[in-house]
């Protein structure tokens, strides 16, 4: 099945580049060299990132948030602000620099923005504000991330009955992706799927869904190189089931992907989502966490050496095979409910271990941030995209980069 995709969705590729959105030239003006081109590890390295969260991977106006429709609803374009966020702008992402981040993860959907769902092909004026965004990034230097985030279609269905279909698809999505952005340099990664889970079933998966999500991961991988320009050497990220990385170590469960004659694993990346213990980092059933601070209140079992046991397990396992590791997504929620200051003491606490510890085995680390304030549950956010970029959450850059 494979080699007959990509033999049709080659038949496309000269076609769809032809037809490519020019970049600008700051990001277009020389092919990346071979001497030039980082390895993903090398990519990977001392990189702190923020995730534009809640953006461009909303549903559009109108549709619901899980629906698998592949299409162009109306006024699709303003998918954008379809969550309750303000339309992104240059200066936001100055602001996110000015705080020390050197590289930006923007999550987003495509479902909503397909012109023809038989050849996947994107609306035009989506894929120029896409590009827009990523050319702000680059104008200052930051490294950005690209993937395929909430394609339901996708993300919901992984089983043999839709493995097919659901590769076809994704194959022609990429190469659509990747042809607009062939010329871009190596500062630019693409990460091919999110959260892939069968739908309302976050529990661990069967060796089927495993096996599709792999699937999924070569497809990409093997059609971002087919496109050719600087995507020969693209740092190409690849992700666990559910983003889940203990799925990915057990059992054999994520499968390197065979690269290009040459590449070896050197410019691809395991990508995971790290919320953990969920008690602490998502739902508040603890304020405090780590040994460090069992005295001052109630702590989860899960602790420091929990952390980095499993960093080194995932070193072992994937950067020593000379894969790269990526932290995609890791946060924790806001706790504060009285004026103890050792609530926001503990978060930088947290943020603080978290992030030294990736990057002594040279994890990249993005955190989420969704633009929600208050307190409880899944209150991620760091700046209010609503007040100039106003830093609400200073614990979390206290934790990051430590205080001024």
């Amino acid at each position: 099945m494979k080699r007959n995709l990509l033999k049709i969705c080659l038949l496309f590729v000269s076609m769809f580049t032809a037809f490519s959105c020019s970049a600008s030239p700051s990001v277009v003006d020389t092919p990346d060299t071979s001497e030039s081109i980082p390895t993903a590890k090398q990519w990977n390295k001392d990189v702190v990132g923020w995730n534009l969260g809640n953006e461009f991977e909303c549903s559009a106006p109108g549709q619901d948030g899980e629906s698998m429709q592949i299409g162009n609803p109306d006024g699709s374009i303003h998918a954008e602000t379809a969550w309750g966020n303000p339309v992104v702008t240059k200066k936001m992402i100055q602001a996110v620099k000015k705080a020390g981040f050197n590289a930006i993860r923007i999550p987003i959907r495509w479902q909503c923005h397909i012109t023809n769902a038989q050849a996947m092909s994107i609306d035009k004026a989506w894929i120029a504000r896409i590009k827009e965004v990523v050319g702000w990034c680059l104008d200052n230097d930051l490294k950005v991330i690209i993937n395929a985030h909430h394609e339901k279609w996708l993300e919901g269905r992984p089983t043999y009955q839709y493995k097919d279909e659901n590769c076809q698809k994704l194959a022609l999505l990429w190469m659509n992706i990747s042809s607009e952005f062939a010329n871009y340099d190596s500062r630019l990664a693409f990460a091919g799927t999110n959260e892939v889970h069968v739908r309302d079933n976050w529990s661990k998966p069967t060796a089927e869904n495993l096996e599709v999500q792999n699937a999924y991961n070569q497809i990409f991988v093997d059609m971002v190189r087919a496109t050719g320009g600087n995507n020969a050497k693209r740092h190409l990220i690849l992700q666990t089931y559910v983003c889940n990385p203990w799925f990915g170590i057990e059992n054999g469960g994520f499968i390197i992907p065979k690269d290009a004659e040459g590449n070896g694993n050197n410019y691809m990346s395991v990508e995971f989502h790290y919320y953990q213990p969920w008690s602490y980092a998502g739902d508040c059933a603890y304020d405090y966490w780590g040994d460090a601070y069992k005295d001052v209140g109630k702590i989860p079992a899960e602790n420091e050496k929990t952390m980095t046991d499993f960093f080194d397990k995932a070193m072992n396992t994937w950067s020593n095979k000379g894969l790269g590791v990526v932290i995609g997504e890791w946060g924790v929620t806001d706790h504060y409910k009285s004026n103890s200051v050792k609530v926001h003491e503990n978060m930088t606490y947290y943020c603080k271990f978290l992030t030294t510890e990736a990057r002594k085995r040279g994890f990249s680390t993005f955190v989420w941030d969704n633009n929600h304030f208050g307190n409880g549950s899944e209150k991620y956010g760091v700046f209010d995209r609503f007040k100039s970029m106003k830093v609400n959450a200073p614990w979390i850059l206290e934790g990051i980069f430590g205080k001024e």
